[in-house]
């Protein structure tokens, strides 16, 4: 390459410079930029996207197991409250039925209302089927 001798005469002339090709370099610049940041922010969303479609398989999965579980656990309760599983139970543990006797009806209400519920009802035809009961047994006892 041959160099030219700084005795020219043009040696010290200075270019302009382009405005114009200024901006459009900063213009791409800035263009570029723009599209890269939009390629990553676009490529963060599917990631994310993916993860969350991952976890909520995860959840899903475990959503069913829990409730097979829950299934399986009413249906033991309900095999192990049954009335014959508890009579063995409890005969096993030494209970035995209960028996006539051993019921004492307590009459501890008092009736404050005039309006009668079922429960008042009841007691009260109960009450009368006992004395008729007492005065049928009384009677064949005389006789």
């Amino acid at each position: 390459m041959k160099r030219l001798p700084a005795s020219q005469l043009n040696t010290n002339i200075k270019r302009e410079r382009d405005l114009r090709a200024l901006s459009r370099l900063g213009l791409l610049l800035f263009s570029g930029a723009i599209l890269a940041g939009g390629f990553v922010f676009a490529a963060k969303q599917h990631f994310a996207a993916v993860k969350y479609g991952y976890t909520s398989e995860q959840l899903r999965k475990e959503r069913e197991q829990l409730l097979r579980e829950n299934q399986q656990l009413s249906l033991e309760k309900e095999q192990v409250s049954s009335p014959a599983r508890l009579e063995s139970a409890a005969r096993a543990l030494g209970l035995k039925p209960l028996q006539a006797r051993q019921v004492a009806l307590t009459s501890t209400v008092q009736n404050t209302s005039s309006v009668s519920t079922p429960a008042s009802r009841a007691r009260t035809q109960l009450q009368k089927d006992k004395a008729k009961l007492k005065a049928k047994a009384s009677a064949s006892t005389r006789r």
